[in-house]
């Protein structure tokens, strides 16, 4: 019997480097085993992939190991926000408004 492969995408991007890695992986593959089949720890192997945020089409994933992949999809590793984005906001309103007083 003939195993049905279909097309995908593992991407992550870091700091100062990013890589969007193809594949072609079996029918039934999940997203935890396609990351593995990609290889990306050993191009990253400071960064610990299981522990990282994973999505597909920004759409986060609560089971990687359970999501079965369909053909086409983009597997994205998200790493941590190195600022709270909300909080980087408060502090540029607040410091405008301090610029907008008058001394």
């Amino acid at each position: 019997m003939v195993e049905h492969l279909i097309d995908i995408e593992v991407a992550y991007a870091a700091v100062d480097d990013q890589a969007l890695i193809g594949l072609k992986v079996p029918e039934g593959t999940t997203v935890a085993q396609a990351i593995e089949m990609s290889g990306i720890a050993q191009r990253f192997p400071g960064v610990n992939f299981s522990q990282c945020p994973v999505g597909i089409f920004a759409k986060l994933l609560d089971s990687p190991a359970e999501h079965v992949l369909q053909s086409g999809d983009r597997i994205e590793l998200y790493r941590p926000l190195l600022a709270d984005p909300k909080e980087v906001r408060r502090l540029r309103a607040a410091k405008a408004a301090q610029a907008r007083k008058p001394r």
